[in-house]
């Protein structure tokens, strides 16, 4: 069986989290005022600075004028080569700046998130610890609007 497949079969099997409700909130304005976000998968985190570990759930904060950032993202079957010719393929930072410069979007925050996407089975930590604590920095921040880029 070759590696993708073999990869395949293995998350095919995998448990996935099931919820009793599912969150919606309605935007109270229009999108050409609103303030949004990236939050990404990528394991981005700055040069120098600690790299996400293979059970690291914790976030990190990207500040809106960062692109020198690396990608951890350390499966051996995940192709860098996109994002090593242009950060926007996982982050797509310049393009939420040229949807503010034509007014399709009010504003870009000035900072985004970088989580590793490997997560528990059980999405605990992102879900009860993790991901409220990375709300609560978007909601201080007045974001209105999350991007979410997975890798």
């Amino acid at each position: 069986m070759s590696a993708d497949a073999s990869l395949r079969a293995y998350a095919a099997n995998l448990p996935v989290p099931e919820f009793e409700t599912t969150a919606f909130t309605m935007l109270g304005k229009p999108i050409s005022q609103a303030s949004v976000a990236i939050v990404t998968s990528a394991a981005l985190h700055h040069p120098g600075e600690d790299p996400f570990s293979q059970d690291d759930t914790s976030f990190r904060s990207l500040d809106r004028a960062d692109r020198e950032l690396v990608m951890g993202h350390w499966s051996p079957n995940f192709d860098h080569t996109g994002f090593q010719l242009d950060l926007n393929v996982v982050y797509p930072i310049d393009r939420l700046e040229e949807l503010a410069d034509d007014g399709v979007i009010g504003d870009v925050g000035p900072r985004h998130f970088a989580f590793a996407g490997n997560q528990p089975d059980t999405v605990s930590e992102i879900r009860l610890d993790t991901g409220p604590a990375c709300a609560a920095e978007l909601v201080s921040d007045a974001i209105d609007i999350v991007l979410l880029t997975p890798v």
